[in-house]
């Protein structure tokens, strides 16, 4: 029978790959709340907080021995589109592919330059995919699935950035997709119950695996917003929820948020690149949305304790650069 033997969550945001000493100039180029606090000579520091919580996410990874990685991520038309766009996804193919993340370096220090990305093809699993699928269906769940065809697909940024920051590759990947960013979105709550589920199928999997598993992305973050700022007792909160092994209730206090009038920051109905102008879920706006891949991550070993490794504000996004672990 399968194992679960670890669950963990981390950022995925460019900040962590950028270098710190250009950070201020990214701040400049982005339309920040006016109390949102300055970096400056903290951001080294900052910098290096978030590669020691990284190192240590990666030691414990290792130290887990996992056969296959589980990662909840959301796709940002990276490989899906709006021509069809489903609430979960399963990647069920041999193998796939995606940018390293000099792809953040290229795009924000070397705009239309023409340097090329570097690539990795990255192992699936189709054997677990497939029990996740069927196992899915048999508890009223409908998720589409994915799998290659005449050519590797490109996974996005919230699958390629956790694999390069906490592993070296060699792990077999069952990517699963959560639409937490476009209207409609999915909700905290179907999320939780989303992940328990994942955990009843990867316990009851017949094969001896050891089973990995990464939330991917958050924490609060508006990326590219009018009057962007930064929820610190937001985050605090969630990630207090996951400390008490809650995490219904960290699906619980998502859900309940609501947004502030006239918070800019946080719009409702726009239709743009990031926004499909339907009407949205309950809950924070934006890429703080992410965090709902923790929540399902967390429900997997619903009811076990997390351990938070880091909590480093980054103002000149503005993110919650978020690291936290379970080991099992």
């Amino acid at each position: 029978m399968a194992k679960l033997v670890g669950v963990y969550g981390m950022v995925h945001t460019p900040f962590c790959y950028i270098p710190p000493e250009k950070w201020s100039d990214i701040r400049g180029s982005r339309n920040l709340r006016a109390d949102v606090p300055f970096d400056g000579d903290k951001a080294e520091g900052k910098a290096q907080r978030i590669r020691d919580a990284f190192a240590d996410l990666k030691e414990k990874i290792a130290a887990s021995r996992p056969d296959v990685l589980v990662i909840f991520g959301d796709d940002q038309r990276e490989y899906l589109d709006f021509d069809n766009y489903p609430s979960f996804a399963i990647y069920a193919g041999e193998q796939f592919a995606g940018p390293l993340s000099f792809h953040d370096t290229v795009q924000y220090l070397h705009p239309n330059e023409g340097i090329e990305v570097p690539e990795r093809t990255i192992k699936g699993h189709p054997g677990l995919a497939s029990a996740m699928l069927t196992g899915l269906r048999d508890r009223d769940f409908d998720p589409a699935f994915c799998l290659n065809t005449e050519s590797t697909p490109h996974m996005g940024h919230a699958f390629m950035r956790p694999l390069e920051s906490v592993t070296d590759f060699s792990v077999a990947v069952v990517p699963i997709m959560i639409n937490c960013y476009f209207a409609p979105q999915t909700t905290a709550k179907r999320c939780y119950q989303f992940g328990k589920a994942i955990g009843e199928i990867i316990t009851a999997y017949p094969e001896d695996l050891r089973v990995a598993v990464i939330g991917s992305g958050g924490l609060w973050h508006t990326p590219g917003a009018k009057n962007a700022y930064l929820d610190e007792k937001f985050d605090l909160e969630s990630l207090r929820c996951l400390e008490a092994g809650d995490a219904g209730g960290a699906a619980r206090f998502f859900d309940t948020y609501q947004v502030p009038p006239g918070d800019t920051s946080q719009p409702i109905g726009e239709r743009n690149r990031t926004s499909t102008g339907l009407p949205s879920s309950t809950g924070p706006q934006g890429g703080t949305r992410e965090f709902c891949n923790w929540i399902a991550a967390a429900a997997v070993a619903d009811g076990k304790p997390w351990t938070v490794v880091d909590y480093v504000p980054v103002y000149s996004s503005p993110i919650g650069a978020g690291f936290a672990f379970c080991n099992l």
